[in-house]
């Protein structure tokens, strides 16, 4: 077997490991072997790389690997689960950047001079959309890691601005490919860059999750496009398997959320709303609050209780207090499930993977389709830090920014029981209807503390 051959059989390989990959984390139950087997294609694909005939600066690779590898390995054991979204921006951001990067140095070489007309398209196509993806990404981290406001940064002509700046690439694009000039190549990078900030920063913080997905897809397409600019199949099929999936996770979170990607990316929905830390809903309306002690006695001789976890779970690092209060409740024989909605907390699946993080069973983890319909036959729904998808508003009120949103109906158990730190409304910035319901009762606090008083108060009931 010719060398070629074999490097040939190991991209195989590795392509056919990142597919079942991605098929292994479709589901919590296999998402670490997934990780695993996604992890093991790569390793066979930098090993086939690197059994390239004639590379070149092979100590300048190795140096940047171990330049990498000192900066992910410690930043992905100590990022915590609320910050897993700001890392994936980022990682996502350099993917892009990187695929741009290579499309220029391949244009800029003396080798490419009086290439095809295909070829510097898919030189620009790889410098457009991976610049617009490292840049929205660094936006859309800025956001989320609440360097910046998180609300939509509109201003005045701003449309217009965009329309003259998305026509100036498409100028430059045909500049380029009509003489070829690697300094105009240079413009159009700087101008795809500042087409990236402007797309990002009229987008709210509750839809950057939505916009990540997004961004990840034309990280993909960019890699692809360096794919073909490399003659690398390799990084065309790991390019196109990351930008359709990419395509597919932001229609999912679309449908989730009940609007239209042109609505999540244009209509400046999601901002953040600065809020009070008090008790008291907006014109002074007031709620029915309970103690630790009161709650664990319903929690104790109910029969069917759900949790339904939200960010707030995830900010006060709770999962493990709540898989013991379930496995408290289910000790008095009380069945005991979790709902858990699509878009809850940052990214989708964010709370499987908390909760498994606490060795939650499987089978107790619901979707808000399979949890739903054992809503109206549950005693007590326990709300802990989710807000916007339990929202009735969704349902009932037309005007509402979130009408239309699929949410779990925690309306229809029996008793409803809230832990959030204050009234402060979610990333939708609307006020809950739920939280004046009657059967709603408020625990105020930090999740991680109420539900451990609620333990002891379940153990004593």
């Amino acid at each position: 077997m010719s060398r070629a051959t074999a490097i040939d059989l190991c991209y195989l390989v590795a392509i056919a490991a990142f597919i079942l990959a991605l098929k292994g984390l479709a589901s919590p139950r296999r998402a670490r072997l997934g990780n695993i087997i996604g992890a093991a294609g790569m390793v066979v694909a930098i090993g086939a790389t690197f059994a390239q005939p004639n590379l070149a600066h092979l100590w300048m690779i190795i140096v940047a690997m171990i330049i990498g590898l000192v900066i992910a390995v410690p930043a992905a054991r100590l990022v915590k689960m609320t910050a897993i979204p700001q890392m994936v921006a980022v990682f996502n951001g350099v993917g892009g950047g990187a695929a741009a990067l290579v499309s220029i140095a391949e244009f800029i070489s003396p080798a490419y001079r009086g290439a095809a007309t295909y070829k510097v398209v898919e030189v620009l196509f790889g410098v457009l959309v991976g610049s617009v993806s490292f840049s929205g990404s660094a936006i859309a981290f800025a956001k989320l890691q609440e360097l910046m406001t998180g609300r939509p940064i509109t201003y005045p002509g701003q449309q217009a601005l965009n329309a003259v700046v998305a026509a100036c690439v498409v100028g430059l694009a045909g500049a380029v490919i009509a003489t070829s000039s690697a300094p105009i190549l240079w413009v159009l990078l700087i101008a795809a860059l500042v087409l990236g900030v402007i797309f990002v920063l009229p987008i709210g913080g509750a839809d950057v999750p939505v916009l990540i997905s997004l961004l990840n897809s034309f990280t993909g397409l960019a890699v692809a496009a360096s794919g073909f600019t490399l003659d690398n199949n390799l990084l065309i099929v790991a390019g196109t398997l990351v930008g359709a999936s990419g395509i597919l996770l932001t229609r999912m979170m679309s449908q989730a959320m009940g609007r239209s990607l042109p609505n999540i990316l244009f209509s400046a929905f999601g901002s953040v709303v600065s809020a009070s830390g008090g008790t008291e809903g907006p014109e002074g309306r007031s709620v029915r609050s309970g103690t630790p002690e009161d709650i664990g006695v319903l929690l104790a001789y109910a029969r069917k209780v759900v949790i339904i976890p939200g960010y707030g779970l995830a900010v006060a690092q709770a999962q493990h207090a709540a898989r013991e209060l379930a496995d408290t409740l289910m000790a008095r024989g009380v069945e005991v499930f979790y709902a858990i909605h699509p878009v809850a907390g940052r990214m989708p699946g964010h709370m499987n993977v908390l909760l498994a993080e606490a060795n939650v069973p499987y089978d107790e983890l619901k979707e808000m389709d399979e949890a739903n319909p054992q809503l109206p036959t549950t005693d007590v729904a326990l709300v802990v830090g989710a807000n916007d998808t339990v929202n009735p508003a969704a349902k009932s009120t037309p005007g509402s920014p979130i009408y239309g949103m699929p949410i779990i109906n925690a309306d229809q158990a029996a008793h409803i029981v809230f832990l959030k730190r204050s009234m402060r409304p979610g990333f939708a910035g609307i006020d809950n209807e739920l939280l004046y319901d009657p059967k709603t009762v408020m625990l105020f606090g930090d999740a991680k503390d109420t539900l451990q008083k609620l333990v002891t108060a379940v153990n004593d009931a």
